[in-house]
């Protein structure tokens, strides 16, 4: 063991409560006594009955089958598009265990025994993962039912034996992580009732009983293995919710098991506990990631669907949520459909209904919920009734999206003070739209926080649906922890910097320790003038403690927004303030103010006070500077404006940023 694991582990206890090392014991135990002497492994138990409701409704045939039929074929040919590698030539079916990115393949010993953090052993296990949750299984499940061309359905026996042969239970990387298992399970749910259900022509001769009965095993054993390997304590975040999704799904598609309706009625509880305690009454998901907030509302939209369809349906607080929920994405997104990449992204998704390249995961979630709520503002944000949209509610929904007024009567919220997000904004919607985000909330949830960033007090900006000043996104997960540690650093961000170091403690890839606390002091908004006042004690922790705070004011006759900072302490500090612009600007510096342009928006900083000379950094590598990810595992050289400030004792500093159309 290397001394970073024994940091990692030291640092992961300190994270952890009484109750939460006794519970970690006590799985430890069991893993320990499933892999020695298999006490507490599933046992074989053949299904009984039937099935549950069919909760996909009538599948829609009016969709245009090309996309579908293009990638559908390309996974026949063995060739997967997984983050960053695309058409990978992987052969149909792929070697399951074996990591797409690196080539390593990872033995198969007991599951729970793996450790998938270790990059020599299992090689990027994010896209291991990835390519385990069966998405293109789904993707060849439409492609057969718009066409009903036999090759999609051989392929969907082909790709689900392989599996069953090569990750046998519960044995490799594919038996060791619950939230895996539960989204494998959701995306058989969708591929079975697409092939027909119980009376799919799979099952027809005696082969295909055969492999009837295979499926329903690992299905049986899946979600014995979900109960077992929870997420609990300071890991019971979206994990915890994606492992209950797959349980609650798997025991309503397949309740033939004397477990079945147990695990249903518990999964349905704890999920609906779940969705409350994990988001706010405003709306915004608890662990402060605009992507995660997304992938939770696509989870409680499915499992939303497929209670309602088996008559347990979730009561009206859990879906008064998932609207408010939807006004948060609504009210952060611009005119162009641009929504700010704050905290962790791993373009996830929990089951993939639409396979374009084009699909954009935030106008569907406003696609579908502008159906379900009869919301015309949402209709207006998602602008069409996507594919998603439709296999998931049936062809009325183009109908019903079509009939709903595409309007804003339902004004959008401005402030979000749960959540911790302010908006300031002038014209919304229309050509010379402005919009900013300042982010006042905690950096995420529990406490670990997983998935948050150092970046309180940043704000972001976008300007008739162009990003001008934005949030750099994530990069990377698992691997490359120098990367890692600079996406999600206070540096990276468009916030002010305190002697080199972060804003909050990092302990891990997945870890803060000390925590800086936010607050918002004021937050007034008219028709002509918005204010913000924040602050936050990250670096209260300093041997001299400094607090940060920041003031916003947007004028909207002018289009100017005066933010300054005060950096109050005592002592002698220095402190770096940073903009981050969008890849595409063209950035310059005349005379100590900084233009940047895109087209036909230009947006004008000034700094006032103790500062330096701007520096523009662009794609500098040691030390990272000036970078933008817009999707897992790739990035971008993007210009950062970069101010040094020599503090002595309180010190105040104003950036005045003028935005212009021509």
């Amino acid at each position: 063991m290397n001394a970073s694991s024994i940091s990692w582990k030291l640092n992961r206890l300190r994270s952890m409560s009484l109750p939460e090392l006794f519970y970690r014991t006590r799985q430890s135990l069991r893993g320990f006594a499933e892999g020695s002497v298999g006490l507490g492994l599933a046992r074989e138990t053949p299904p009984r009955g039937s099935p549950g409701a069919r909760w996909l409704p009538r599948l829609p045939n009016a969709i245009d089958p090309v996309p579908y039929v293009t990638r559908a074929d390309s996974v026949l040919a063995g060739r997967f598009t997984l983050f960053a590698l695309r058409d990978l030539d992987l052969g149909f079916p792929p070697q399951w265990n074996r990591d797409p990115k690196t080539g390593v393949v990872v033995p198969l010993v007991f599951g729970k025994a793996i450790d998938y953090r270790d990059e020599q052993l299992v090689g990027d296990i994010k896209y291991l993962w990835e390519l385990n949750r069966h998405l293109d299984l789904v993707t060849l499940a439409q492609a057969w039912h718009l066409t009903g061309e036999s090759r999609f359905f051989e392929g969907c026996r082909a790709l689900l034996d392989s599996w069953f042969v090569q990750c046998p239970y519960p044995l490799g990387p594919n038996w060791t992580s619950s939230l895996e298992h539960g989204l494998r399970l959701v995306n058989w749910a969708f591929a079975w009732q697409l092939l027909g259900g119980e009376s799919s022509g799979l099952f027809e001769d005696d082969l295909g009983q055969v492999f009837r009965q295979r499926w329903l095993r690992s299905v049986h054993q899946h979600c014995h293995f979900i109960k077992g390997h929870l997420s609990r304590y300071s890991s019971a975040n979206n994990h915890l919710m994606g492992e209950l999704m797959g349980l609650l799904v798997g025991s309503l598609t397949w309740p033939m098991w004397s477990e079945s309706k147990r695990w249903r009625d518990f999964a349905h509880r704890e999920f609906a506990e779940q969705a409350m305690l994990q988001t706010t009454d405003d709306g915004v998901n608890r662990e402060q990631a605009i992507y995660y907030h997304h992938e939770v509302m696509d989870m409680m939209l499915v499992c939303g669907l497929v209670t309602q369809a088996n008559g347990v349906d979730f009561d009206a607080r859990y879906w008064e949520r998932l609207e408010h929920m939807a006004e948060f994405v609504a009210a952060l997104m611009d005119r162009a459909g641009n929504v700010p990449m704050i905290g962790d992204a791993d373009d996830a998704r929990i089951v993939r209904l639409d396979p374009s390249d084009a699909f954009d995961p935030y106008r569907s979630l406003l696609s579908t919920t502008a159906v379900l709520f009869e919301r015309g503002d949402l209709k207006a944000k998602a602008g069409v009734c996507d594919d998603k949209t439709v296999w998931l509610l049936g062809e009325s929904a183009n109908e019903l999206f079509d009939a709903l007024p595409a309007t804003s009567d339902y004004p959008l919220p401005w402030a979000f003070p749960e959540g911790g997000y302010y908006l300031f904004g002038a014209r919304r919607g229309e050509p010379t739209e402005i919009l900013a985000c300042v982010d006042c909330g905690p950096i995420g949830y529990l406490s670990i926080s997983g998935h948050g960033h150092a970046d309180a007090l940043s704000m972001t900006l976008s300007a008739g649906g162009v990003p001008l000043l934005i949030d750099p996104g994530t990069f990377a997960y698992h691997t490359q922890r120098g990367w890692r540690d600079y996406f999600r650093s206070t540096f990276a961000h468009n916030t002010v910097c305190v002697d080199g170091q972060d804003q909050s403690v990092s302990g891990g890839s997945f870890m803060w320790l000390d925590k800086a606390t936010s607050r918002c002091i004021v937050a007034e908004w008219s028709e002509t003038h918005q204010r913000f006042v924040g602050e936050h004690d990250g670096y209260c922790r300093l041997a001299d403690p400094v607090v940060h705070r920041r003031s916003i004011d947007f004028d909207v006759s002018l289009d100017e927004f005066i933010v300054e900072d005060l950096i109050d302490c005592r002592g002698n500090h220095e402190a770096q303030l940073c903009w981050h612009f969008s890849e595409h600007c063209d950035v310059t510096v005349t005379d100590a103010v900084v233009h940047a342009r895109i087209g036909n928006v230009t947006l004008k900083l000034a700094v006032e006070g103790n500062a330096s000379p701007p520096k523009i950094l662009r794609g500098q590598i040691n030390p990272p500077a000036g970078w933008i990810s817009r999707s897992y595992d790739t990035k971008l050289p993007s210009a950062t404006a970069m101010w040094n400030i020599s503090v002595q004792g309180p010190t105040r500093f104003t950036t005045l940023l003028t935005v212009g159309f021509r």
